[in-house]
């Protein structure tokens, strides 16, 4: 299409809401259908204003030095805690806004082990237009428990300080650990900046602060900024989540007279000596406005651009103790359904049914196990949520393509994004009731001027739902329940809900005729965006090729050399950048461009996202809610598909995320790329969203940027298969990458599936304990092992629970891994093979060096654990009628336990349930059966006893009394296996107690 320049410019003049920094970086999550006559969006709607962040700044003035400080007064404590007014302690600074005069302190000894402290401006109220306090409707708040008295292990204490003013204290009663200090700085507080200064000691260990791509222990260098962000996971930079929590660990030396020695250095695992305790806390600051962490050598900074102060402190004094704590503040995580935890594929470029059905069939005729085929948006009409391109993926082939999928026990999950396309008023046949019906009920964002919103995404110029109506709400659940009975789908897919949008401020206003519009950047694939991209490490594992390619392309450097140098010496010459600084005025607020500056990965606020001076419906600006709009999409999706299917748990996997999203969903890991380095990140990012109560985890396996190969994709399947969530995915551009393409994938793919699948009762127990009481399911080291400080660092292997290690292969060529087995060099523990059941020999050091060749995932059963399991199978249907094993590992007190949780895998409210304890000693298993769930009453096929020092007398074991004859005992292995026992117990496992002797 040819645009004149008049238009071009009334489309560049269009209303916009804020101006931002220019972006380059889109998270495509689709493939593209070309539409005729259809205009490209000018790079420029998605460019602002250069901004420089406050802490790159070196002419920022410094808030500690300009500002007075606040002083307490009206003090007024009680057995529950205390409230005081806090008072501006001289001139006011107004550094980055206006600086408030006086603010109400409250604090409350919530429980035994909850410190609540909020600071918030005198006389306002949540929907004052300056100061917004995040609400209970959208993200919990826990109120006092009756009856609490000062009994608490935390205790709160405060000072008014000569050249500082108010500071505060809390304090681990039964240690008398100062866990978080102000004192001795100052308290800031404005109308968009709030700084909160404390003190912490020499390389202090913090994990969370999420969610970013960096190692699990945060370090005492990094500034961390909180803002969803719709960008490809770039590191140490904000991404798509928002969680304000850290859990911080203290190491203690312990010596012969019991004193302790703070640990103030790093330990190497391969010397660590001596005897070590160690104590941990946590910490969240309730508040979803844009945020930075400033993690320093001696101090952290919490720097937010407005709200209040809502501070909750956990006294531990450990991580389980921490996890518990915080997720009875945000909630515990879903009960995931059993099918969620088989192996679901994905690609974006699955052109139609025809081609995303042969995906299916392929891993079936490759015998690898397949539970869930998903679509990207693919399958969309010209892009739009809830319609199905009637030509590729018509409803009447879907609704056959997913009874066939059903019949076999498996299911489908589309994709589903955050906007909603607006049809062009001058095109009949451009029209979508979806946006009607939301238009009409008032469900999407505004401008301050009352007109609508609309930004651009993937299908052209888009609205936004506002979820701070009711209205919203109601439309969502009416188009899924709607859409489900055209297309009778198992789960959705949330993405771009961080919430991103294309341009800057309402650029589609005025110009909707122009609607569908392409977005302002080339899509993989098409013409003119030819990528070639060769795998990591392509030189070593093909030479030949990789040297003409290399040879092809210093030929093409050579004849563009003089262009290049010409275009260089340009740059050089330039001036410097010019950046925008906005000064505060009194009393107002400019939320497009704050006086303080965040370090946004886009830059400015409203790149690549909903500019903060959108309007809500009750007046709210998206400035001050915009870290929730995630999550609350993620709730109206609950409700939705509560409502299309009802009783069942809803299956959703959503991109942004906020404290209590894991009540709600899971998270997958983003836009990563096909490099080993983001394979090691997955497991830091892992362990990071368990702290935040979002278990159900995973990541684009074999990597969704760029091209995979046999290497990586082998030693990624294989990880991924011990991540609860596991999924293969990659973007439009890149080769395929399904299990099915490689033959030593295949193989590797099915050996780390068989654990799986044998690990799923084990896998879903977990999750009941997570569901139930605050559990974690994937373990750091730190973690599991907490009086060791040379774990403290430890994120290249974890911990299934509390019984199964896994130390994968992280890098190109690798053979072996290095790897600790905790406790085993102490004589603490002892760990088996999960493949030839041996127990693994004491090493010379901790740190050890491990047999893994290419096809080979390490994994261990920790000793100390009864585990039930069932057997791999094309299904988790299929598998959960499979008969039943045990494996009984002893500690090194010979003595083992575990349990079993059952149900029927699905209900949200299931009618029969069934707890199964397991305890193991001295030559003995007692199983207890709690419940009346009889679905999974299958045989026991048989047990095997690891660690058995000597075959027991005559090969003689008795279940409830009654000689079981086929018994074997391996010598070498030191290994009990007791098989043929389907006919014992009638058939029937877990139908009642029973005792092996």
């Amino acid at each position: 299409m040819v645009v004149s320049s008049a238009f071009l410019s009334s489309l560049l003049l269009a209303p916009c809401l804020a101006i931002a920094q220019s972006s380059t970086t889109a998270s495509p999550a689709s493939s593209t259908t070309a539409f005729a006559s259809q205009f490209t969006l000018p790079a420029s709607v998605d460019e602002g204003a250069p901004l420089l962040p406050t802490v790159n700044d070196p002419t920022a003035p410094d808030a500690q030095v300009k500002c007075p400080g606040y002083s307490a007064s009206s003090v007024r404590t009680s057995s529950s805690g205390l409230t005081a007014r806090l008072t501006l302690a001289g001139t006011a600074c107004n550094v980055f806004g206006t600086d408030v005069q006086d603010l109400d302190l409250r604090v409350e000894y919530q429980t035994n082990s909850r410190l609540h402290i909020n600071i918030r401006p005198s006389h306002v109220t949540a929907q004052n237009e300056s100061w917004y306090l995040l609400s209970t409707e959208y993200v919990p708040a826990p109120s006092q428990e009756s009856g609490q008295t000062t009994t608490s292990d935390l205790t709160f204490s405060w000072a008014n300080t000569p050249g500082s003013g108010f500071g505060f204290n809390v304090t681990r009663n039964s240690t008398g650990e100062v866990l978080f200090s102000t004192s001795g700085t100052k308290l800031v507080f404005e109308n968009q900046f709030i700084e909160l200064v404390t003190h912490q000691e020499e390389n202090y260990n913090l994990y969370g602060l999420g969610e970013v791509i960096h190692g699990l222990r945060l370090g005492n260098n990094l500034t961390r900024t909180i803002y969803a962000a719709d960008v490809g996971d770039p590191i140490d930079y904000n991404l798509y989540g928002s969680h304000p929590f850290y859990l911080q660990t203290r190491y203690f030396e312990v010596g012969d007279d019991n004193s302790t020695t703070l640990v103030t250095e790093q330990l190497d695992p391969s010397n660590a000596t001596g005897n070590y305790t160690s104590s941990t806390h946590g910490v969240y600051f309730r508040n979803a406005h844009g945020m930075e962490v400033l993690m320093r050598p001696t101090n952290v900074t919490w720097r937010t651009l407005g709200g209040s102060i809502d501070l909750y402190f956990f006294s531990g004094p450990t991580q389980p103790d921490v996890t518990h704590q915080y997720l009875d503040v945000i909630g515990m995580p879903a009960l995931q359904s059993y099918w969620g935890f088989g192996f679901h594929q994905c690609r974006w470029g699955y052109q139609n049914w025809s081609v995303t059905e042969d995906v299916v069939n392929n891993y079936e005729r490759f015998g690898i196990p397949l539970e869930v085929i998903w679509n990207d948006i693919d399958y969309m009409n010209q892009y739009r949520d809830f319609d199905n391109d009637p030509i590729r993926f018509n409803y009447s082939a879907g609704t056959a393509f997913l009874q066939r999928l059903h019949d076999r026990g498996q299911h489908y999950i589309p994709i589903i994004d955050s906007a909603i396309y607006v049809p062009s008023p001058d095109n009949a046949s451009d029209a979508y009731q979806t946006f009607n019906d939301g238009n009409e009920t008032g469900s999407f964002l505004l401008n301050p001027d009352g007109s609508l919103y609309i930004g651009a995404v993937w299908p052209g110029f888009t609205v936004f739902p506002d979820w701070l109506t009711t209205a919203a709400h109601a439309w969502w659940k009416n188009e899924m329940v709607t859409w489900h009975q055209k297309l009778p789908f198992d789960g959705a897919w949330i993405d771009m809900n961080e919430v991103s949008s294309f341009c800057v401020g309402s650029c589609g206003s005025g110009n909707l005729s122009l609607n569908p519009v392409h977005p302002p950047f080339a899509l993989p694939g098409e013409p003119g965006n030819v990528i070639y991209d060769y795998p990591e490490g392509f030189n070593l594992t093909n030479a030949t090729e990789a040297a003409s390619a290399s040879s092809a392309s210093q030929s093409q450097a050579e004849a563009t050399v003089t262009a290049s140098s010409t275009t260089a010496s340009v740059l050089t010459s330039s001036s410097s950048t010019s950046y925008l600084r906005t000064t505060p005025t009194p009393s107002q607020r400019n939320v497009n461009h704050p006086p303080y500056v965040i370090n946004n990965v886009q830059g400015d606020l409203a790149v690549h996202a909903v500019s903060p001076n959108a309007t809500h419906h009750n007046g709210i600006l998206e400035y001050d809610v915009h870290n929730i709009w995630g999550h609350q999409i993620l709730q109206a999706t609950y409700a939705a598909l509560l409502a299309a299917i009802p009783g069942k748990r809803p299956f959703i996997i959503g991109r942004s995320t906020f404290p209590s999203s894991g009540t709600l969903a899971g998270h997958w890991g983003g836009d990563n790329s096909a490099k080993f380095y983001y394979m090691y990140f997955s497991i830091p990012q892992a362990l990071s969203f368990s702290l935040f109560g979002i278990p159900m985890f995973g990541v684009d396996t074999c990597g969704f940027n760029g091209n995979s190969d046999e290497e990586l994709c082998n030693r990624w399947m294989q990880l991924s298969a011990l991540f609860p969530f596991y999924r293969n995915h990659n973007t439009l551009s890149a080769n395929p990458q399904e299990a099915y393409v490689w033959s030593s994938v295949i193989d590797a793919t099915k050996a780390a599936m068989n654990v799986r699948f044998q690990l799923l009762p084990y896998l879903y127990t977990l999750f009941y304990n997570a569901h139930t009481q605050g559990d974690t399911v994937m373990r750091a080291l730190a973690w599991e092992f907490p009086n060791d400080p040379s774990l403290a660092d430890a994120d290249r292997q974890f911990v299934l629970g509390p019984s199964i290690l896994v130390t994968p292969v992280l890098t190109q060529g690798a053979t072996t891994v290095d790897g600790v087995f905790p406790g085993l060099v102490e004589g603490t523990d002892v760990y088996y093979d999960w493949y030839n059941q041996t127990p693994v020999s004491v090493p010379s050091t901790k740190n050890t060096t491990i047999a893994a060749p290419l096809g080979h995932l390490p994994v261990y059963i920790r000793g100390g654990a009864v585990l039930a399991t069932q057997q791999m199978a094309m299904t988790t249907r299929a598998a959960r009628n499979t008969s039943w094993s045990l494996i009984v590992a002893p500690g090194v007190d010979g003595t083992a336990s575990g349990s079993l949780y059952l149900d029927d895998g699905e209900s949200l409210a299931p009618n029969a349930t069934k707890i199964v304890t397991f305890a193991a000693e001295m030559g003995s298993l007692n199983v207890t059966v709690h419940g009346n769930y009889t679905g999974l009453d299958l045989p026991l096929a048989n047990i095997t006893i690891m660690g058995v020092p000597r075959a027991p007398p005559d090969n003689l074991v008795r279940i409830n009394g009654q000689p079981v004859a086929n018994s074997t005992y391996n010598a070498t292995s030191m290994t009990l296996f007791i098989g043929g026992l389907e006919p014992v117990l009638g058939g029937k496992i877990w139908s009642a107690n029973w005792s092996l002797s």
